[in-house]
């Protein structure tokens, strides 16, 4: 079974394991990259949702912050410019448990109670005087200690305005301080305390559950963090989260966020930093990535999941897809196996698709038929050609009984004294010995005038009246120069037998060679019937009832072919008749004399 299945899908061996492994990468890779396009995409898209999502939660937390202590400074504002309450109470010379400070207290604290009413982000309101007078609405107690505390210091330093202080205790609190002047001069302090639990709810912002939060004040003092937040912090997480605004590339009072990424002790983290243009609070929020990016492990592990069912669910279909597109391709390998064989008559699997692989079906099933007929041909042929064999062996024994048969009728008739025997005999026997004992294609211009001559000798006694046959020749020569075999033999005979005709008297034949050109030309003229265009036409064509030359077989037609065949287009057979009158048949051939090259043909 895994031989079979290594031999189907292994790109080496078979057509079907190419297309299975190409198909297979193929989608491979389409899933790979497409699930790797999504899942950074998904990753990119968590990341900036969660900045988006923690920048504005900061920056409406630091907007909910500002409108409380805009409040409150305007309190301070209403507090410090009373003069006849706040300002008139503290500069008051009556002492403690007095009628008069009675009345001043009861006076000062329903006026601080009316600010706070309704206000329950605000725990406290109190006025404290250098003079050592101290008035407060609300919790926790405090009293004339408070002069010698640090908030107390750091609010006259920086309380011109208003100061902001966190200040630990009992119960943690934000207080906004600003000063009292009276002619130009600090006589006391407004402190009111914003209630820590505000702070506590306005900045709980957590996109994860590891997440932390820290707000730092103008000092990089903490004001709050996250109750997630690490009780221990590592050197590199407090150099970030007390760093300077500016040192992270956010210029002072710009009051817009920045957020990186950054890699703390091995653990990416992402930094999400506000600074605060109206109380100078720096905001950083830490969300670690890994947590962030949970949710998209778990989606990352189930988009692996539905790629590795896919995955395998394509490749078993590219399989089967495979199989089904090269079965006729398995189907054909086997016909051609056969046939590799020498089984030609093999049963035949009919392929009837339209595409390549039955056309290729077609064309092999033709082929091998066309290999079934010639193998039948060359069989026919062998067959033949043993046949033909053995009428050679015959035909070599019946020219050297003819030649023997006519030498002795030449002899009895010199014998007898019949002359006219003689010669016909004689010229019979040359005659065959040139067509069928000379193997040569080329004969001279002489030895194929003698031919003509024997020829004339034999039939001349068909005619009532003898032909004559003048030979006219303008070089010597000329005599030796090579034509082909039996070129002039057909064309005297047609002029013999159809020019002139058996009863035409007073006929005659004329035959001239001379050289034109550099070429030689033959001309046979006879002054008989003559012929028209048609017939003319028909002559060269091979067309109309002129017969072969009854001795050679070679017909006009058949001599201009092979000269054409020879020597070029630009030689041949040109035709001159008219009716009544005569008929000239010229021959052009290539002027080569017997000593030179033997000539080829040309084509």
């Amino acid at each position: 079974m895994m031989a079979t299945l290594r031999k189907w899908i292994s790109p080496r061996l078979s057509i079907q394991g190419k297309i299975f492994i190409a198909f297979g990468l193929l989608t491979l890779l389409s899933i790979v990259s497409v699930t790797s396009l999504v899942y950074m995409n998904m990753r990119e898209t968590i990341k900036q949702n969660a900045i988006t999502s923690v920048s504005d939660s900061i920056r409406q937390a630091d907007e909910s912050l500002n409108v409380m202590l805009r409040e409150i400074d305007r309190l301070n504002t209403v507090a410090v410019t009373n003069e006849n309450t706040v300002i008139d109470t503290i500069l008051s010379p009556n002492e403690e448990i007095s009628y008069e400070w009675f009345q001043e207290q009861k006076r000062i604290t329903e006026f601080l109670s009316g600010l706070i009413d309704y206000k329950p982000y605000i725990s406290r309101i109190a006025v404290i005087g250098l003079n050592g007078k101290v008035f407060f609405s609300g919790s926790p107690w405090i009293d004339r200690t408070f002069l010698d505390t640090q908030a107390m210091d750091y609010m006259l330093r920086n309380g011109e305005r208003h100061a902001y202080f966190k200040r630990s205790g009992t119960k943690d609190a934000i207080s906004v301080g600003r000063v009292i002047r009276y002619n130009r001069e600090t006589i006391g302090v407004v402190m009111v305390d914003l209630n820590y639990e505000f702070i506590r709810n306005t900045y709980g912002v957590k996109p994860t559950a590891d997440s932390t939060l820290y707000v730092l004040d103008e000092q990089m003092e903490l004001v709050y963090q996250s109750e997630s937040a690490p009780s221990e912090l590592s050197p590199s997480m407090t150099e970030l989260i007390y760093s300077q605004p500016e040192a992270m590339g956010q210029e002072e009072a710009t009051g817009q966020e920045e957020a990186t990424e950054q890699s703390i002790n091995g653990k990416s983290y992402i930094v999400v930093t506000r600074h605060s243009h109206y109380t100078g609070w720096t905001t950083r929020a830490l969300v670690p990535l890994d947590s962030l990016l949970s949710e998209s492990v778990r989606v990352r592990n189930l988009m692996i999941e539905v790629s590795a069912i896919v995955m395998l669910v394509v490749l078993i279909g590219a399989l089967q897809m495979s199989s089904r597109t090269t079965l006729n391709i398995r189907r054909l390998k086997t016909m051609m196996m056969r046939v590799k064989d020498g089984n030609l008559d093999f049963p035949r699997t009919e392929i009837d698709t339209k595409d390549e692989i039955g056309e290729l079906y077609s064309v092999f099933t033709g082929m091998v038929d066309e290999l079934k007929r010639l193998m039948e041909g060359i069989r026919i042929s062998e067959q033949e050609k043993r046949e033909a064999e053995l009428t050679a062996l015959q035909a070599q024994i019946r020219p050297h009984f003819l030649y023997n048969s006519l030498n002795t009728i030449k002899y009895l008739a010199k014998l007898n004294g019949v002359p006219n025997i003689e010669e016909v005999s004689g010229s019979l026997v040359e005659l065959m010995r040139g067509v069928l004992g000379n193997a040569n294609e080329y004969l001279t211009v002489r030895e194929e005038l003698d031919y003509v001559s024997c020829y004339v000798a034999v039939v001349k006694y068909r005619f009532m009246e003898p032909v004559p046959v003048h030979i006219q020749v303008e070089d010597d020569t000329l005599l030796e120069c090579m034509m082909p075999k039996l070129t002039l033999q057909p064309i005297v005979e047609n002029a013999l037998m159809h020019g002139l005709g058996t009863s035409n008297s007073g006929g005659f034949v004329l035959i001239r060679v001379y050289g034109e050109n550099g070429d030689l030309n033959i001309d046979i003229m006879d002054n008989g019937k003559g012929m028209t265009r048609e017939q003319m036409d028909g002559l060269l064509a091979g067309q109309g009832d002129v017969p072969p030359s009854r001795f050679s077989s070679m017909g006009v037609r058949n001599v201009h072919e092979r000269i054409v065949r020879m020597y070029g287009e630009m030689y041949g057979i040109k035709l001159y008749s008219e009716q009544g009158l005569y008929t000239k048949v010229e021959i052009r051939i290539p002027r080569m004399s017997s000593s030179g090259p033997e000539a080829k043909e040309v084509g």
